[in-house]
């Protein structure tokens, strides 16, 4: 081979090196990008969480009230809470998924809450509220409480999800209310399922005992599973409403349950 050929051989050899030296700097810029736009999108998760961490340490206070008995009860702090966020309205939380357990705001309407955590931070997590049209007391025939679906982790109302398995719902059957006097109100489970956003399942107004028995009737229409749970137009119902899990934005996650006296 000649000199001439060596030197045409060693530059082609030299500009493939500089194709591949460009492909793998630009892949490197590629990864390094969507890291810190992974990065970005966490941080207000981590930050959320860190904040309800701080509120559920300071607010929930396990008392020993029956003194023939070891066992604590759930309490809360409802006055460290009413200071820190005036909306204060309650408290609730599961046995199981444990996760949810957070206080419950009100505001006049129901926008405010959706990017404000409960200490009043911008924040995509934002807050467990009620309806604005519900009474303080849980009183109504019907208190709608809303939370958010997250992209990311099991925060807010992300795990009510879980009763999608009916194995799950025959484990853990009730969830629990707390008013600002402290009192349990502990809620059955009856209904669980996927509707529209404007389905009878968010009625609040009962003009007539009838009107009652037709939106319970209607509760139990749209769950999943059968739930032999006693219903009459004296039950008191919460419904915990949610995304679901798929991207229809007019679709909505429900859980419902009725107050057990």
């Amino acid at each position: 081979m000649s000199k001439k050929q060596n030197r045409k051989r060693k530059k082609k050899k030299t500009a493939g090196e500089i194709v591949i030296n460009v492909l793998l700097y630009i892949a490197i810029a590629v990864f390094v990008f969507s890291l810190i736009k992974v990065v970005i999108m966490l941080i207000p998760y981590y930050a959320g969480e860190k904040t309800y961490d701080h509120v559920k340490d300071n607010a929930i206070v396990m008392d020993v009230k029956d003194k023939d008995s070891e066992e604590p009860t759930f309490q809360v702090d409802f006055k460290m809470l009413k200071e820190e966020n005036p909306d204060t309205v309650g408290w609730i939380r599961f046995d199981e998924p444990s996760v949810i357990s957070y206080p419950i705001v009100k505001s006049l309407d129901n926008q405010e809450y959706l990017s404000l955590t409960f200490s009043r931070t911008p924040n995509k997590l934002g807050a467990i509220f009620m309806d604005k049209d519900n009474a303080l007391d849980f009183s109504d025939r019907n208190t709608i409480i809303y939370g958010h679906n997250m992209v990311v982790g099991e925060q807010m109302f992300t795990s009510l999800h879980d009763y999608n398995e009916e194995e799950f719902l025959h484990k853990h059957p009730y969830f629990y209310i707390y008013n600002l006097d402290n009192k349990e109100m502990k809620y059955r489970i009856f209904s669980v399922g996927e509707i529209k956003s404007e389905e009878d399942n968010y009625r609040i107004d009962f003009p007539t005992e009838e009107s009652v028995n037709e939106f319970l009737q209607t509760c139990k229409n749209s769950s999943y599973y059968d739930v032999d749970v006693k219903l009459d137009a004296q039950s008191k119902i919460v419904t915990l409403s949610t995304c679901t899990d798929s991207n229809s934005a007019e679709n909505r996650f429900i859980i419902q349950g009725v107050l057990e006296e």
